[in-house]
């Protein structure tokens, strides 16, 4: 109604957005009841998440939505075979990430994320594991990253719409109201029942579902991407 074709993407992700910010609180305190949230690399991993998804969300704004749609089936589909071929360990063995790591990780975090609208879990809970945390504690912790990202790509979206002008009722530039209304009681009570879920289901198990689910979200974009 009103919104240039172009920019279609733009409003889902920014409304993707403010979604996550409640969605992600209830995800980090379920979480945190299983002691499965690390602050410390949550502050000091996320400080670089937060600077990626600035420079992101400017990168974004300037995309077209077809642009978006194909880079965001490609990250997924790269995740989802992740997910699917990786093995869970019984006692992963940490290793410590240096702040090289920190910087470029988190800051190549922070700007895919951006244009895809997502709290960043699909890339950081791969990077977590990788270095070292269990399935839980990868979840846990890039949910309580999730929210930091969703609170800054809101506002980096809420305000290029405004900048943009793109005139959608009931929008705050990127971020349609309605929507958000309509969806947060029902991603909040999942956001609850699923972090709840993840600590009582096998981790083996955790890993190939996410898989199964990328992969089907991702065929989905690749064939709007071709029939766009």
């Amino acid at each position: 109604a009103g919104l240039d074709r172009l920019f279609i993407m733009h409003l889902a992700v920014g409304t993707s957005f403010a979604i996550i910010i409640p969605t992600s609180f209830i995800s980090t305190m379920t979480h945190m009841k299983f002691k499965a949230v690390d602050f410390d690399i949550v502050k000091s991993f996320g400080v670089f998440v937060v600077f990626g998804i600035i420079i992101g969300t400017i990168f974004a704004a300037n995309l077209k939505t077809a642009y978006l749609i194909l880079f965001f089936s490609i990250i997924t589909m790269l995740f989802a075979i992740y997910f699917l071929i990786s093995k869970e360990k019984m006692n992963p063995a940490q290793n410590k990430m240096n702040m090289i790591h920190k910087i470029i990780l988190g800051s190549l975090s922070g700007f895919f994320a951006a244009p895809m609208g997502i709290g960043g879990g699909l890339i950081n809970v791969p990077i977590l594991k990788v270095f070292g945390y269990s399935i839980n504690q990868a979840i846990g912790s890039s949910a309580a990253i999730g929210f930091l990202v969703s609170v800054i790509g809101t506002l980096g979206f809420a305000i290029s719409g405004t900048y943009l002008d793109t005139e959608v009722p009931l929008s705050f530039g990127f971020v349609n109201i309605p929507a958000f209304l309509i969806f947060i009681p029902i991603t909040m009570l999942m956001a609850k029942i699923g972090a709840k879920a993840v600590h009582q289901i096998n981790k083996q198990t955790i890993n190939r579902l996410f898989g199964v689910f990328l992969l089907i979200v991702s065929c989905r974009l690749f064939f709007e991407y071709f029939s766009f």
